[in-house]
């Protein structure tokens, strides 16, 4: 006949109810009537703290495998006190962080650095002045400094409030030029008049990355020329004459180039040249009612003789083309 299981030692039952109670309890030693095994320091070692009633199907005699320690004790056995036991820095001062930016540089950078942050922003301000006055109305201030204004905004900063003016330009201006050209024969001949507004149109027109050159080298000096004449074709000071030298070439350039792909079927040397520019009205839309006149206007510039210095480098890039140069006829 089986014999009944033994029950809970006394010892373990009044630990129970005392955990139970809030109480602290200190277990049986392990070597008290559970075959515990003297500890690796010479003594015992004891039980863990019971936090509660042992779980159901765990046995609540005999220790937890691993190694245990009590709730507030050190690896060796004493008080834990809540500071490193291992390596670490040393108690004392924390080390100093480094200062970024320019508070980390020497002094000599520090002000060498500030001296060049207030002149960029000293310039920023006398630029975003300047463009203020240039494109303000008319005022005292303006008027006063319209030398110096000018000569900081042209050419690289002018400003062009067409688009969103309250009456936004409605017309095509397109740049026609002709030449006298002197043939193989020695005789000289006049061309027709050469749409090159409407030759960069054709260059550009489905072409997904056009040149900057097709779409406003043209456009731009015929705009640089008219706003630095008169209505009499007379500069206005020294813009004036070098806008002129400056659509000379263009067109020069543009016309020998001509030449030279035979567009007319014979080659020869430029000589003179004229400009002249079409100006048409935009149509206006069938529901606005509007009538305007579609019949182009012409601005007509004098003939000029072409010089070395209005012909474009040859090949070579280092001297002028000959004026006396001719192409071959095929």
């Amino acid at each position: 006949m089986d014999e009944p299981a033994a029950g809970p030692s006394p010892a373990s039952a009044s630990s129970v109810r005392g955990q139970a109670a809030g109480e602290p309890v200190s277990g049986p030693s392990v070597g008290d009537g559970a075959g515990g095994k003297p500890s690796a320091a010479g003594g015992t070692s004891g039980w863990p703290l019971v936090r509660g009633l042992p779980a159901a199907g765990t046995s609540a005699a005999g220790p937890q495998p691993g190694p245990v320690r009590a709730e507030g004790a050190s690896a060796t056995g004493g008080a834990d006190t809540g500071e490193p036991t291992g390596g670490g820095p040393p108690a004392g001062n924390p080390p100093a962080t480094s200062r970024a930016g320019i508070a980390g540089l020497p002094l000599g950078q520090q002000l060498t650095a500030a001296l060049a942050l207030a002149l960029a922003a000293l310039a920023v301000a006398a630029h975003l002045g300047l463009s203020f006055l240039h494109v303000a109305p008319s005022n005292t201030m303006s008027k006063q400094y319209a030398d110096a204004i000018d000569a900081w905004i042209y050419p690289e900063f002018e400003q062009n409030w067409k688009l969103f003016a309250p009456n936004p330009l409605q017309q095509n201006v397109a740049v026609h030029a002709r030449a006298q050209v002197r043939g193989e024969d020695g005789q000289r001949r006049t061309t027709d008049w050469i749409d090159l507004s409407a030759l960069d149109g054709e260059a550009i027109e489905g072409n997904l990355l056009p040149s900057h050159t097709e779409q406003n080298e043209l456009r731009r000096a015929w705009d640089f020329f008219v706003g630095s004449h008169d209505a009499q074709n007379q500069p206005n000071g020294l813009r004036g004459t070098l806008s002129g030298e400056y659509v000379r070439r263009i067109v020069v350039m543009r016309l020998e180039r001509l030449q030279d792909e035979e567009r007319d079927g014979r080659g020869g040397t430029v000589e003179r040249i004229q400009v002249r520019a079409a100006t048409t009205n935009v149509a206006p839309p069938s529901w606005s009612g509007e009538t305007v006149d579609l019949n182009p206007s012409y601005r007509q510039l004098p003939w000029w003789s072409v010089t070395e210095d209005d012909r474009p480098l040859d090949a070579a890039g280092d001297t002028r083309a000959r004026s006396d140069r001719t192409e071959e006829t095929p």
